[in-house]
């Protein structure tokens, strides 16, 4: 219960139809760390664990805070930093949810002698009848939050609810009504990176590792052909397919196409350079079948708000290599790669590399 009207609702709902429901909000980051904002969010926000406790004490349930800032930043924190000095374009909400909020989660299930574990992502859980576990999108196509939950392993599913599946967003807003919370219907969400509550990643790298700017300082631009164009600000600080905030002009709009960290070179190009009909996918966690058949069709997305390409997908050595149909337009590695079979979640990934063929 992060204090918000999704994880909120969730449990009221729960409790409504019967089950024994505890309320666990857990604290990732400490906002005073993350540089001059003061601004919290919502993971973070001590207002909004109040809130998570006044809703479970008016309905009668019991509620915790649940400290996971040492699993947070040992894992979350220290993987976002040395993916961008790799040169890659990390997603720290999948690797949290991943590799730490569902299992910091089930501990304290276990511990309280909970079955399952229940949040308010917009997503749903089924099991095949081959016995795996999988979810699939939510009904809401604008909420679906099914692209951040692939990396769930079997363990975690199996004790999984996500009762706003089958919900659109406004009939959760009217349900907060319902049960009396006009404010929590009118709450706002936010987006941002919960350690990165200004928004400025760049800024947070520079805090976070000790002369970054100075070391990074002063590389080259250069142009597919390994022509300079002029210098650059440190190759962190840039991301596959970024055209502001380049400080440089051409008279045309140009885009990041590669980060090359060995040599602190950042290859700029057209927009047509960004497309990409082929790319490698690693550290992969499969979901509805456990094998994929060489050739299989899916629908790949390589963002959260990407519509999906039909691709096939060809196992080799612990990795898939994804044939687009379409070129793929800003394939950034680090960045997930989840397949779907219709609105069933096959499995994901992490990009490894990406290239025209």
């Amino acid at each position: 219960m992060s204090g918000g009207i999704d994880s909120t609702i969730t449990a009221l709902m729960l409790h409504d139809e019967g089950y024994e429901v505890v309320g666990i909000t857990m604290k990732t980051w400490d906002y005073a760390s993350a540089g001059p904002s003061k601004k919290e969010t919502g993971c973070c926000n001590l207002d909004s664990f109040n809130d998570a406790r006044m809703a479970a004490v008016h309905h009668g349930f019991p509620h915790f805070v649940l400290d996971i800032r040492d699993e947070f930043g040992g894992f979350v924190i220290e993987n976002f930093v040395d993916e961008y000095l790799a040169g890659r374009t990390p997603n720290p909400c999948v690797m949290c949810n991943t590799h730490i909020k569902w299992r910091a989660l089930l501990k304290r299930a276990d511990a309280l002698d909970c079955e399952f574990i229940a949040t308010g992502h917009y997503g749903k859980v089924h099991r095949h009848e081959n016995g795996r576990y999988y979810i699939s999108k939510g009904l809401d196509e604008l909420k679906d939050q099914s692209y951040v939950l692939w990396g769930l392993q079997q363990d975690l599913l199996a004790r999984t609810l996500l009762p706003l599946g089958p919900y659109r967003k406004p009939e959760i807003r009217q349900m907060a009504l319902d049960y009396g919370y006009p404010e929590l219907a009118k709450k706002s969400e936010s987006y941002e990176i919960c350690f990165v509550p200004d928004n400025d990643y760049r800024g947070f790298l520079k805090r976070k590792v000790d002369g970054l700017e100075d070391r990074v300082a002063g590389g080259n631009f250069v142009d597919k052909h390994g022509n300079i164009l002029g210098q650059h600000k440190g190759y962190p600080f840039y991301t596959i397919g970024q055209r502001k905030g380049l400080d440089i002009a051409f008279g045309k709009p140009v885009y990041v196409t590669g980060i090359l960290p060995d040599t602190n070179t950042v290859v700029l190009g057209d927009e047509v350079d960004l497309d990409q009909n082929e790319m490698t996918v690693g550290r992969l966690n499969l979901l509805k079948y456990d094998t994929i058949t060489p050739g299989m069709e899916a629908v790949t997305k390589i963002r959260y708000k990407d519509r999906g390409s039909l691709s096939n997908l060809y196992p080799a050595d612990n990795t898939l290599r994804v044939k687009f149909y379409e070129n793929a337009k800003s394939i950034a590695p680090g960045q997930s790669a989840v397949f779907y079979e219709g609105d069933d979640v096959i499995g994901g990934g992490i990009i490894q590399r990406s290239r025209l063929v």
